[in-house]
């Protein structure tokens, strides 16, 4: 979902040249752009991805959270050994290649106990499989970086909300689905208490982020090359209050409470909040409020409108 978007803005937006998609299955490439597939994990894929020498490398592929959790070793060879194939590949390269690469990380990096709101100097601790390898592959890149192999600045997504399209493996899902679906005319499943407390932002911050962090002066990160986006930090309660000023109370009574002892367990060592000073300093903007975010997706997907 992210990487459509981010096509589609790229396309939009003029002097970005061409533009190669690449994916493990077949993307749709659109007018403007070219498509390619493979496994990135698969040694020498990665080698063909960067022989083109792109000036700019938006690192997006990932096995998502509740499968990487599920699937331990599909997990660690698409996100740890994948995307130290990318790194290595661009290394090789050598020459005086240096270019920019945008790693989306996440905040799954991070592990309770958590402060009331999470600074930039809080440690890495996570406590699933899929935040230690994107924990692992912040590393890679800031050590890539401070070798001179390519410019790198690593992104920590919150839980994009809401996500368009069908539900995914992720363990976040829900967070959309509570949203999307009663908005659509469609049943909910909520799986967690109301009191569980998230760091979102909407599909049109995460643009903004992307391509702010693609032309950033990296000189102002230093060595410090991972950051916090700003977000919105809202209880699933407030989701759902949210959800019936914008849409009314029809759309809240099509949410079905389903408690699932799996996810609740993931999600309660999941951040809440954050104090992300550093990429605020720094230009990156998030939305205003979770009304914002439920009011994009009207916008950008459902046209305006709303079920009934």
């Amino acid at each position: 979902m992210i990487g459509r978007k981010l096509t589609e803005r790229l396309l939009r937006d003029a002097g970005w040249g061409e533009l190669v998609l690449h994916d493990v299955v077949v993307p749709t490439a659109p007018r403007g752009a070219r498509a390619l597939t493979s496994d990135i994990s698969t040694p020498g894929e990665a080698d063909k991805l960067v022989a083109s020498r792109p000036d700019v490398i938006f690192h997006l592929a990932a096995i998502v959270s509740g499968e990487a959790e599920a699937n331990f070793e599909k997990g660690y060879r698409i996100n740890m050994a994948g995307t130290w194939q990318l790194f290595e590949a661009i290394q090789r390269i050598g020459d005086g290649y240096r270019p920019r690469v945008v790693f989306t990380s996440s905040i799954a990096v991070f592990g309770a106990p958590f402060p009331e709101a999470i600074g930039d100097e809080f440690l890495h601790a996570p406590l699933t499989s899929y935040g230690t390898q994107k924990a692992v592959g912040e590393l890679l890149l800031s050590d890539y970086s401070r070798r001179g192999f390519f410019d790198g600045i690593g992104i920590r997504l919150p839980t994009i909300c809401v996500r368009p399209g069908k539900p995914n493996l992720a363990a976040s899902g829900f967070f959309s689905g509570i949203i999307r679906e009663p908005l659509a005319g469609q049943e909910a499943r909520l799986p967690v208490a109301k009191t569980v407390r998230h760091w979102h932002a909407s599909p049109r911050a995460a643009m903004g982020f992307l391509i702010h962090a693609a032309t950033i002066d990296t000189a102002r990160l230093g060595t410090r090359r991972n950051l916090s986006m700003p977000g919105v930090s809202v209880t699933v309660g407030e989701q759902i209050e949210a959800l019936r000023k914008v849409a009314g109370e029809a759309a809240v009574k099509r949410i079905r409470e389903e408690p699932d002892a799996v996810i609740q367990k993931i999600v309660e060592g999941w951040p809440r909040n954050f104090d992300p000073q550093r990429a605020l300093a720094l230009g990156f903007k998030a939305d205003s409020s979770f009304e914002e975010i439920i009011r994009i997706h009207i916008e950008d997907e459902l046209g305006g409108r709303i079920a009934a």
